[in-house]
């Protein structure tokens, strides 16, 4: 069969379940079999049989990167298909480790029941900077920090912060103190969208309402003095621990265990 053959069998071949799935690969540039089982809702097997068709129909390829299972990710007729212009290849070995945490978070945050119940939507970070100007799509300015992902909350969702945007950033390791406070400043200062060269002073309707970091046991005593270092700012600041399948499977990692349906926290206190 030709890829001409299979890109025109594709979107036929696709049950609902598998779109919604493929464009999460997408956009998270890649994920772990683990993951794809979680997301689809079914045991690792039949995760590994979706993958075999969307393989067969030319639309991923995966592949062992690093530890644990197989990455999977989407092809250029991949991307055509789910209508992403995004660059298609591997996640780079160097971001294994931060793809894999940013996606445990979004998994955690789209399973509660408040994000279930409102549809919140996530925008990740390849969506941020492809919606950005030329200029700034392959790389960031100097002043311009982008977050993992973003959470949007419809206005009229029965919540008391329907509305707001939630900026997400995982921290795997630990940074200076003044650079995360920095960090945060400019997240929650944004009135525009990622890309303008002045951001206004001030925050307004594209700006986070809060910014929630995902911290590892080594990032996080940085991160909360970072926080307190923001002052009143830094009550719009969130601090969690990052979910218990977030780190690259045969590397130790925290075992946190949430109930069902909520994020793993944190204290909140001052330190």
């Amino acid at each position: 069969m030709t890829n001409s053959d299979r890109q025109g069998r594709s979107l036929p071949a696709l049950a609902g379940c598998d779109i919604d799935a493929l464009m999460f690969v997408a956009e998270m540039d890649g994920v772990q079999l683990d993951h794809l089982a979680v997301l689809l809702g079914v045991p690792v097997e039949r995760a590994r049989g979706v993958v075999l068709r969307w393989r067969h129909l030319g639309l991923a390829e995966s592949a062992r990167l690093g530890p644990g299972p197989p990455w999977i990710w989407a092809t250029r007729p991949g991307l055509a298909a789910c209508g992403l212009r995004y660059a298609a290849g591997p996640p780079a070995l160097s971001r294994l480790a931060h793809v894999r945490a940013v996606t445990a978070i979004r998994l955690t945050l789209q399973a509660t029941t408040a994000c279930r119940r409102a549809r919140a939507c996530w925008r990740g970070e390849r969506r941020i900077r492809a919606a950005g100007p030329r200029e700034h799509r392959a790389q960031a300015g100097p002043r311009d920090h982008l977050p993992d992902g973003e959470l949007h909350w419809p206005p009229g969702a029965a919540v008391s912060w329907a509305g707001e945007c939630w900026a997400i950033r995982a921290e795997l390791a630990r940074r200076p103190v003044a650079r995360t406070s920095e960090i945060m400043h400019e997240l929650l200062i944004r009135t525009g969208d990622y890309g303008d060269t002045e951001p206004r002073p001030a925050p307004g309707p594209l700006g986070p309402g809060r910014v929630l970091y995902f911290c590892s046991p080594a990032a996080l005593p940085a991160v909360a003095q970072a926080r307190d270092q923001l002052g009143g700012l830094g009550a719009r600041v969130e601090i969690r621990n990052l979910p218990p399948d977030a780190g690259l499977p045969l590397t130790p990692r925290p075992q946190v265990v949430a109930p069902a349906g909520q994020l793993p926290a944190v204290s909140s206190a001052r330190r």
